[in-house]
């Protein structure tokens, strides 16, 4: 697939269209290993990242269920609540992403959070490029709290961003459409 056709066509597929067939490890190596090759800002890679699968996968989605439960409070959903336990089922696999802060002067965080998020764009587009594989970035409060930071391990200078869930499509699976606002709208031209 050429690179134009493939950005424009990657789209968040959500695990509710996964089949919760595992996507085989050698693809996952290879996914993460595009991610390495983002660009960072000192050649800090302050790209970290977390693999679950199988019982791993369980014990991430019930650890998010109950900190969802705990700090949900009058919000509390209980379909939400349970839709963390099916996740464990309907994915292959969930990388927790996390961004390693460089101690180098002169270097502000906001420029290593980017670098982890191209390298976060590598991995989607990675995943894209197989027609079997649906992946998306979810985020949210929770991935922020530090009660998660102490359930993956985090160090002082970590701070997780999310969790990129990865999927076999169902064979019925819908990938979505989606469009964009021209560009020119978006553009401002210098040239004087």
């Amino acid at each position: 697939m050429n690179v134009n056709k493939l950005i424009r066509n990657r789209r968040s597929i959500y695990p509710s269209q996964y089949s919760g067939e595992r996507i085989d490890d050698a693809t996952i190596r290879d996914i993460m290993e595009n991610a390495n090759w983002a660009p960072n800002h000192y050649h800090t890679e302050p790209w970290r990242f977390i693999i679950f699968k199988e019982k791993g996968l369980e014990r991430l989605m019930s650890t998010l269920a109950e900190l969802y439960k705990t700090h949900a409070g009058d919000s509390f959903q209980q379909p939400k609540y349970d839709r963390y336990f099916a996740r464990a089922n309907q994915v292959s696999h969930a990388i927790v992403v996390a961004v390693e802060y460089s101690e180098k002067p002169n270097l502000p965080e906001i420029e290593e959070v980017e670098a982890v998020a191209c390298s976060v764009q590598n991995m989607l587009l990675t995943a894209s490029s197989h027609p079997e594989i649906g992946g998306y970035w979810s985020s949210g409060m929770l991935v922020y709290l530090p009660e998660f930071a102490e359930f993956l391990g985090l160090k002082d200078n970590q701070a997780c961003l999310g969790t990129v869930y990865l999927g076999t499509l169902k064979e019925d699976a819908i990938r979505p459409k989606s469009t964009r606002t021209p560009i020119g709208d978006k553009i401002k031209w210098v040239i004087q």
